[in-house]
């Protein structure tokens, strides 16, 4: 059985609203895609045709990891209590940097604008969860070698 995957309720709201758009407006716009593509003639050389297929292969993908995203889901509420947890925007500073960088630490289906999303099962994210605003953290980087970071802010 796959790990539950956790999601803000808005979030698991979002991911449902999503799904049933495709399963019945994108798959009847599909369906008309391809069926004007059809009328055009010989299909091994109608790029319309191919076109068409090719978002349909897209979308039923899409649709497929949807269904199987919402089925798996476990909501899960950001608790700000100061320190890092899922669902909380961290803001970081790598040592060596004047600049800071801000992250939500969760899925990539949680992303917000202006927010990049960092893997709760990432080094950085595993080293960052638990860890309050002071904190100086390590980590071992993907490339090779140990990175840390000065959590700045969390919340």
């Amino acid at each position: 059985m796959a790990a539950p995957k956790q999601f803000s309720q808005e979030t698991l709201d979002r991911l449902v609203a999503e799904h049933l758009d495709l399963t019945t407006r994108g798959r009847i716009d599909i369906a008309r895609k391809i069926e004007t593509a059809r009328e055009l003639g010989d299909l091994s050389e109608n790029g319309d045709y191919h076109a068409a297929k090719e978002e349909q292969g897209k979308m039923e993908g899409r649709i497929m990891f949807l269904a199987k995203s919402i089925e798996d889901a476990e909501v899960v509420e950001a608790v700000s209590d100061g320190t890092v947890s899922l669902g909380i925007v961290v803001e970081l500073r790598y040592d060596g940097d004047d600049d800071t960088e801000k992250y939500l630490l969760g899925s990539i289906e949680e992303r917000q604008e202006g927010v990049e999303v960092l893997s709760p099962g990432s080094p950085l994210g595993k080293a960052l969860l638990g860890s309050s605003s002071g904190d100086k953290v390590s980590f071992e980087s993907p490339a090779g070698g140990t990175l840390s970071v000065e959590v700045v802010s969390v919340g």
